[in-house]
This record gives structure tokens, C-alpha cells and sequence, in this order.
């Protein structure tokens, strides 16, 4: 809260740029955008604070709030930004006023019974070709990822051949680790001798990945 207040101290006008929201990625790191109003319907700063995270290599917000000019506090996010934070972060957690003072809510509390854009869409779970055999004969049911949000739910698990070869299933669990606490058992599951090999062995993928960074153990299954 207080990095929007700051923001908005620092750069609001009262009139353009009249609400600041700050948000906290998956690594720790605060990122803030203002409001641009516009009578044509200019973007709220919750909006403006997405992006501004995804711009700074955020791929998993987890918190977000706002903050209104003139003492007017913490402010809920309104309705279009409530279905963005839905859709597309759907893990996401909002501060919001109450008659108690802030409190910490899910997105989807914000929003019951909402329509799901994304569910209208499969996600894709991309794989190199060489893990095709693997996924097929059921020995390969779990990937590691950094940065490339995925849900439980339906998937088209794409392998990347010269023309792509897509087989349909599930993803049915995603946890949320540091690289540097994956244990063997959870290691091997992913084709690694042990849990030492887990950051030399990603980084074939994810050539800037750290020993502190934040992965996601993606356990999936093969419809039919």
C-alpha cells in the first residue's frame, strides 16, 4: 500500500492520475502503475500495474491493491478490473476496504458465479519433441516450469516438431517451489538423476535461472 501512496504522492495530478496501484510478483518485487483517465474509458492502474509487471518479467502476480488521491484510501477494483484479475491471474489476491479495514480476498471472492474467459480457451503445455515417447508411454507425467503460468485444468500439450504434434489432457496439480528445494523424489519424477542436477538441467531451458528462483511442479495426465 504504501508504494502506490508513494506513487501517487509523487506523480499524481489530481485530475489524469487520480489512483495508484501497487503489486507484488512471485519474487517479491513491487511494481506500480497509475491510472490514465480518459472520457473514452482510459486504463484503470490496477490495469496499468499488470502490465508494468509483465513488462519487468513478472509472470505470476500474487497480491495488488489501489489506492485513491485525496484520502480516500484503499479502493476495490472495479468491475472490468475484477474480471481481468480473474481471467488472467486467477490466483491472484486483492486488498480491498471493509467496514473492519483492509482485507487480503481472493479474486475470485471479488467475483462469484463469473462468467471464465479463460476457460473458453485450452492452455498450451509446450514440449521439446524429444519428450514425446516419454509423455506417450505415461513415464513422463510431471515438468518443472519458471515463468510460463499454467492452471489445473484442460490442455493441449504441444511438442515441437516441424509441424507440431499436440496430444489433449490435464493438468491436474501446480506447487509452487524454489529450485533449491525440490527433492530427489520430485526430481526424478521429471527424468533427473537427483535433485542436484534439477538447476544445471533447467537451465538448458531457462538459461538465466537461479538457485533462488521460484519454479512450478506441473503434474499432467494424457487424455484416452
Amino acid at each position: 500500500m504504501e508504494a502506490a501512496r508513494s506513487a501517487l504522492r509523487d506523480s499524481g495530478d489530481g485530475d489524469i492520475h487520480t489512483v495508484a496501484a501497487a503489486l507484488l510478483d512471485e519474487s517479491g518485487r513491487v511494481h506500480v502503475g497509475l491510472n490514465l483517465y480518459h472520457f473514452t474509458g482510459g486504463p484503470c492502474a490496477e490495469l496499468v500495474a499488470l502490465a508494468v509487471a509483465r513488462a519487468g518479467g513478472a509472470r505470476a502476480p500474487r497480491l495488488i491493491v489501489a489506492v485513491g488521491d485525496d484520502g480516500r484510501g484503499v479502493l476495490a477494483p472495479c468491475g472490468r478490473d475484477r474480471q481481468v484479475l480473474a481471467d488472467y491471474y486467477p490466483d491472484i489476491h486483492v486488498i480491498v476496504p471493509t467496514g473492519e479495514g483492509t482485507q487480503v480476498v481472493p479474486v475470485t471472492d471479488l467475483l462469484p458465479h463469473t462468467y471464465r474467459w479463460g476457460n473458453q480457451r485450452i492452455q498450451r503445455l509446450r514440449f521439446r519433441a524429444t519428450y514425446l515417447p516419454a509423455v506417450r508411454d505415461g513415464s513422463k507425467r510431471v515438468t518443472m516450469r519458471f515463468r510460463d503460468p499454467v492452471q489445473v485444468g484442460p490442455a493441449l500439450l504441444v511438442f515441437e516438431f516441424d509441424d507440431e504434434v499436440c496430444l489433449r489432457g490435464r493438468i491436474t496439480s501446480t506447487v509452487a517451489k524454489r529450485v533449491d528445494s525440490i527433492n530427489d523424489d520430485e526430481a526424478r519424477e521429471d527424468g533427473f538423476t537427483s535433485a542436484a542436477d534439477v538447476l544445471a538441467g533447467l537451465r538448458d531451458h531457462y538459461p538465466a535461472l537461479q538457485a533462488s528462483d521460484e519454479i512450478v511442479v506441473v503434474r499432467f495426465e494424457v487424455d484416452g
